[in-house]
């Protein structure tokens, strides 16, 4: 999950970044120096993006929809009779094959770990840095001159600020700063006050209390949390360096605004006083300088000469550039939630589910149950967030198998033997030859191997869409991708699916439904049937999943049911079935 999240975020801040860089270079000339710099405020909203549940800005949420029904309640209380299980368990077989994947923990680790030590040691950093502003703050004196102070509380009028904000000055700092979210101090460089005259006070003034209007402190944070989180993509350090860069711009050109024409040029050399000799600005991140780099105060002298009191830009252009750049940006919403979520939760809406507590049934396993009373039109769940989680269906995707083979003619109700081909299985109840009945109840797997095989992948792939199974994902190869690999489909959707297979809902001919349903038939009394399917995922040879689906017939009633399970091993099919007879005896269903 880490490692998905990593990638999302080293996807979308590459990507966010390109875009706003390169409409700076396309239409920067239409833009004034503070819509440039607001630019970038599109950048702070797409970082955000792996950040925020994927349910929040995901798409297929609009398209997914639950039966919504009166809510009723079912069961009575949870308790399990481990002497008195249902007979008909040992007439449920579960074998499986297992699958060798890569395991990605130690790479998922490694990932984490890295990032983690890239973090810290910017926290570190940054921690140091705030210690150097309390030095600043407490070695720093207030400062006497009446005359500056004055002009400091005319400046405060000029931009409508009424806010208490500390003029000091001090030893530490070689630049004129600004830093404090609560108690806000405009510090100014001891060593200059001789040389400082009123102008250069009020250029000062004038500029770091624009950045205080400008909430560019508080924009500071914001700038420093993502430096720390991205702090493995290149790209965003450029970004916020480019973005300080027109953030002083916007500043400069807001300053100037205030000040008459023959005031342009002094405020140029107020800047040049300050340019920081070394190449690189040493500035502490959670404050704004009037200062920067060579570079950047060339850049900056060039904007003020070429400043022009009356001119002015298009709103018009300005407002579709940020409409160009805010569409641009927005086609990576949905293909950063395909990605983040991997299709990997459903969205379930249903008012009046009821939501039982279960968890003594599945000591030792993480799970859930699903449960739907047709006469009471109710679904009961147990653990919300397991049961609509999408995971691998094993074996319990050989219902659909079957389904499609006999709706595509590959085989029929009447001969849907298939002739063992000699090859020694992993199973001796799988060598030899098979019809659509043992192969479902031995659960065979070159036998539904054979069937998609002669079905087709583009049948196979359009049927699962047209049943809206799952996430309909058949990339991982046409004999493994439901056995622990692409496709994936959750408790939820499971039983929604044998709601519709049972009722016919799906559209195939009522004698293939008949034809699986009689396969699936487990036991009958004169009173009730079990028909269901089991499944286990077992992967490096641990069995990690475990699946039993399937209905429950009675006299006026139907119940379907879907049971899942997983842990790091021993999460088999039978187990979920010892489990889903256990509840469907507690309950009275069974």
């Amino acid at each position: 999950m880490f490692l998905t999240h990593f990638i999302i975020g080293l996807l979308v801040s590459s990507f966010s970044i390109t875009v706003i860089l390169l409409i700076r270079k396309w239409f920067g000339r239409q833009l004034t120096a503070k819509w440039h710099y607001h630019l970038w405020m599109f950048l702070f909203i797409t970082l955000a993006i792996p950040f925020i549940p994927s349910h929040l800005y995901t798409f297929s949420s609009l398209f997914s929809s639950g039966d919504t029904y009166q809510a009723a309640t079912l069961g009575s209380s949870v308790g399990i009779n481990g002497n008195d299980m249902i007979q008909g368990l040992h007439l449920i077989q579960d074998l499986s094959v297992s699958v060798n994947r890569l395991d990605l923990s130690l790479l998922h680790i490694g990932v984490m770990g890295i990032w983690m030590a890239g973090v810290l040691l910017l926290t570190f950093t940054t921690i140091r840095g705030w210690i150097k502003l309390r030095r600043i703050q407490n070695d720093s004196h207030t400062l006497s001159n009446q005359e500056v102070l004055v002009l400091f509380e005319e400046c405060k009028k000029r931009l409508q600020i009424k806010k208490s904000i500390k003029i000091v000055a001090s030893k530490r700092v070689q630049s004129p700063m600004i830093f404090g979210l609560f108690q806000t101090y405009i510090v100014v460089p001891s060593e200059h006050e001789d040389w400082l005259t009123l102008k250069h006070y009020e250029h000062i003034f004038l500029h770091e209390l624009n950045h205080y209007k400008n909430k560019d402190l508080l924009t500071n944070y914001v700038i420093l949390f993502y430096q720390i989180m991205y702090w493995f993509n290149p790209l965003v350090w450029l970004a916020f360096r480019e973005m300080r860069v027109d953030r002083e711009i916007a500043c400069d050109t807001s300053v100037l605004h205030l000040l008459d024409d023959h005031s342009v040029r002094e405020y140029g050399h107020t800047l040049i006083h300050f340019v920081d000799p070394s190449k690189r600005s040493n500035k502490l991140p959670l404050v704004t300088q009037i200062n920067g780099s060579k570079s950047q105060i060339k850049k900056r002298i060039e904007q003020i000469s070429a400043y022009k009191s009356g001119a002015k830009k298009s709103i018009r252009k300005s407002v579709f550039i940020y409409g160009l750049a805010s569409i641009i940006l927005a086609v990576q919403l949905p293909i950063v939630s395909a990605f983040s979520t991997e299709n990997d939760q459903y969205y379930f809406n249903n008012d009046g589910t009821v939501y039982e507590d279960l968890h003594p049934f599945f000591k030792g396993y993480e799970g859930s149950f699903v449960l739907y009373d047709s006469s009471a039109k109710q679904y009961s769940i147990y653990n919300e967030e397991k049961s609509t989680l999408r995971v691998s269906p094993d074996s319990t995707y050989k219902i659909y198998s079957a389904l499609f083979a006999l709706e595509s003619n590959v085989i029929s109700p009447e001969e849907s033997t298939l002739s063992w081909d000699g090859t020694e299985q992993f199973h001796d109840a799988w060598n030899m030859d098979q019809d659509i009945s043992s192969a479902l109840q031995k659960s065979v797997n070159w036998y539904f191997q054979e069937l998609d095989r002669r079905t087709g992948f583009e049948t196979i792939q359009s049927n699962l869409q047209d049943i809206n199974y799952g996430n309909s994902n058949i990339s991982g190869g046409l004999d493994e991708f439901w056995h622990e690999s692409s496709l994936k489909i959750s408790p939820v959707e499971q039983v929604q699916l044998l709601k519709a297979f049972y009722n016919n809902q799906l559209g195939y001919k009522e004698m293939h439904i008949e034809a699986v349903k009689n396969a699936l038939l487990l036991e009958k009394n004169e009173e009730t049937s079990l028909s269901g399917k089991t499944g286990t995922g077992t992967v490096n040879g641990k069995s990690i999943n475990g699946w039993f689906i399937g209905y429950v017939e009675t006299n006026n009633n139907t119940y379907f049911f879907a049971t899942h399970i997983n842990n790091e091993d021993h999460a088999s099919g039978s187990k979920a079935a010892e489990i889903t007879l256990s509840i469907l005896q507690d309950l009275g269903v069974y």
